[in-house]
């Protein structure tokens, strides 16, 4: 194994475990703002998942690529939906 492949692995198990902690920190009179951050951070996702996937030929990076749209994508309307029952939730 490379250097940079370990320094890569350990900024990933960080990067999980530190968003695990926050998002449990969060309470649940947040949660609908913080969806819709999530949101709106999903949607850059899938903006550099486009670029990343057409900017490098090869079945690999096409194939991860597609991977990366397809879980943002399903993140991006799971948030939607959830938020919007949460917010019906509220109305009268």
């Amino acid at each position: 194994m490379s250097g940079q492949l370990l320094i890569e692995i350990y900024v990933f198990v960080l990067a999980v475990f530190v968003g695990f902690e926050v998002i449990s920190k969060v309470p649940p009179t947040l949660h609908t703002p913080l969806m819709s951050g999530s949101n709106a951070i999903s949607g850059i996702t899938i903006v550099g998942a486009i670029l990343a996937t057409g900017s490098m030929p090869g079945t690999i990076s096409a194939t991860l690529g597609m991977i990366a749209i397809i879980l943002a994508m399903i993140n991006v309307v799971g948030g939607f939906m959830v938020t919007g029952r949460m917010l019906r939730m509220f109305k009268k």
